[in-house]
């Protein structure tokens, strides 16, 4: 599938993008949610690095992933006042195109309230060929939406800027990422898990691999070894070209936390500075 729709000039028609999975990868119940990511968040392990410019945090239900994004987004309480505008890009589970996908609507709806999005950055990346409106690639995706309460309950008041990933090189990522890079007001979320469906030492092994990958941020990351390869990539890229350094703050899968070993999906979770 192709995205052809260009945004109106003049837009009109407007449209807040409603939660696809509420009371399913996490709670529905804005009391609940705020409780168990505040729960992981008290559980992470003690930031004491420089202000983060990227993260890579996993999109699984939270039962699964949940306590490994805590590890990423923990790296942000002391920087909360700082950022107010998040380009997050998340790879597609159910619709198929070529190139970089983002949307008409102008805020993201999750139980823990409303985030605006950043319509003149979607603006700006319009610019580029390779990105485009696409509804339907966030139509019942979760990669993105997921990410969300983390970020609200870490930074609090923010803009979004959102883009869903299809089949895109990484140079095409990276170009999209420099458009926006801004400064210390900007962070980037890459939403991604690792490895799926191999027995836990297999994942171990395959994880240990893909993340040696990612910290020499180097770009040879194969299909199998991150759902959400094609933005990673892209991001290594950036974090060449703008001399980013990275820390594994976690590996660990779903064994680790909520599912049986036989057949597990790896998590890391990465701060770029």
């Amino acid at each position: 599938m192709l995205f052809m729709d260009t945004f109106p000039e003049d837009c009109k028609v407007t449209h807040t993008q409603m939660p696809n999975v509420a009371g399913m990868f996490y709670p529905a119940d804005p009391a609940q949610l705020a409780g168990q990511i505040d729960q992981y968040l008290g559980e992470a392990a003690p930031y004491p690095g420089p202000a983060p410019k990227a993260l890579i945090a996993p999109h699984a239900g939270y039962v699964y992933s949940g306590p490994i994004a805590a590890n990423a987004y923990a790296s942000l309480q002391a920087v909360a006042g700082r950022i107010e505008r998040v380009v997050v890009l998340a790879p597609s589970h159910r619709v198929a195109f070529r190139g970089i996908a983002t949307t008409a609507a102008v805020e993201f709806r999750t139980p823990l309230g409303d985030i605006p999005v950043d319509t003149a950055a979607v603006q700006q990346a319009l610019a580029l060929p390779q990105v485009g409106i696409l509804e339907q690639a966030f139509e019942g995706e979760h990669a993105l939406e997921v990410q969300l309460p983390f970020l609200q309950r870490t930074l609090g008041d923010i803009r979004l800027v959102p883009f869903i990933v299809g089949d895109a090189e990484p140079q095409e990522v990276a170009a999209l990422l420099d458009l926006l890079w801004g400064g210390a007001e900007t962070l980037i979320v890459i939403s991604s898990d690792l490895s799926h469906y191999h027995d836990y030492a297999t994942a171990v092994q395959k994880d240990r691999n893909t993340s040696a990958h990612i910290e020499a941020l180097d770009p040879d990351i194969g299909h199998e070894d991150a759902c959400g390869r094609n933005p990673i990539r892209g991001l290594l890229l950036s974090a060449q070209a703008h001399a980013l350094g990275v820390q594994t703050r976690d590996l660990r899968n779903s064994g680790d936390t909520a599912g049986p070993r036989d057949r597990v999906v790896g998590y890391g979770a990465y701060v770029f500075h």
